[in-house]
């Protein structure tokens, strides 16, 4: 039996593409656009494509796919387009990117809790000097994302010492955690001092983390001002407020991996702010290996009479 092949475009570095496709879908083969070869390869035949903000007219050229696999955590790239056939669109679900995700997110809490960016300015100044500093357990993180990446985190931060607590639009419950749901944002914003972005981007979540919102996180925490974390997708931010409320000092700091306009501008003042970490949407940046096999297994499921796993649901968005 003769099988599709899987079409490829995703805007990755192309060789590290390249070479991982060498390996990859070997009863069937694929088609990756990123090589010229392929520029005008005839799509119509393809039943799975795996794709990170495709090319606008790509249905029309692939108009009989069965299923859609995105090519990294977030699906909004996919949604928002035009013409989006109704299909089952799968998420990339795989240990290893929710492992760098909860990495990075430790990492960041505490780069904050130990003061890293104060002691890195006074090494370079040569200056000797403790300075006062909380333990984890006294500082509550609240995560807003309660998906697989927002679990693991929040295992992680536990483990950490950290307390914390968890928000998501529907409740869930997590053992030994204090979870709120939609009801209860501003009582969620109350106790944190640490708040950690991880939501999909949906029209409800597009700017949530505002002014209003940003105000209501904890002032008198033992941080002494809030932090702002985000590593879950840019436009959920209003950067204008994100920078006036690190600027005023309504937040003490921010680490941020996503961003409204990627890359960041070279002009915008979130680079130059002493109180900024900045990382280039490298959080969980998605292992083309793992995600090769992630579609191969669901494929594999999909003609074996199985369910899809990690479907998105089109009522939600994610």
């Amino acid at each position: 039996m003769t099988r599709s092949p899987v079409l490829v475009d995703l805007k990755f570095d192309p060789q590290t593409i390249a070479n991982a496709l060498q390996k990859a879908f070997p009863d069937r083969g694929s088609i990756n656009l990123a090589d010229p070869v392929n520029s005008g390869a005839d799509l119509a035949d393809v039943d799975y494509a795996i794709l990170w903000k495709p090319e606008r007219a790509l249905f029309s050229r692939a108009p009989n796919l069965k299923v859609i696999f995105s090519g990294g955590a977030g699906v909004d790239h996919i949604m928002d387009l035009a013409g989006l056939p109704d299909i089952p669109v799968v998420r990339f679900v795989d240990h290893s990117l929710t492992t760098r995700m909860s990495e990075w997110i430790v990492l960041q809490c505490l780069t904050h809790l130990r003061q890293v960016d104060a002691y890195r300015k006074q090494a370079l100044d040569q200056h000797w000097h403790e300075l006062p500093q909380p333990e984890a357990s006294e500082i509550t993180v609240g995560v807003m994302g309660l998906g697989v990446l927002g679990l693991d985190a929040v295992a992680k931060l536990k483990t950490m010492g950290f307390d914390v607590i968890g928000w998501s639009r529907r409740h869930k419950t997590i053992d030994g955690v204090t979870t709120y749901d939609a009801d209860n944002l501003d009582a969620f914003l109350r106790e944190t001092d640490i708040l950690v972005g991880l939501l999909p981007l949906t029209p409800e979540t597009t700017g949530i983390y505002d002014k209003a919102l940003f105000s209501k996180l904890r002032q008198d925490g033992a941080l002494g001002k809030p932090v702002f974390i985000n590593a879950g997708r840019g436009k959920s931010q209003n950067q204008a407020d994100l920078t006036n409320a690190l600027s005023s000092g309504v937040l003490g700091g921010a680490s941020l991996d996503v961003f409204e306009i990627e890359p960041l501008p070279a002009e915008d003042p979130l680079w130059t702010m002493d109180n900024v970490v900045i990382t280039p949407h490298a959080a969980a940046a998605s292992d083309v290996r793992a995600l090769f096999r992630n579609v191969e297994t669901q494929i594999a499921r999909l003609e074996r009479g199985e369910a899809l796993e990690h479907v998105v649901d089109r009522a939600t968005g994610y």
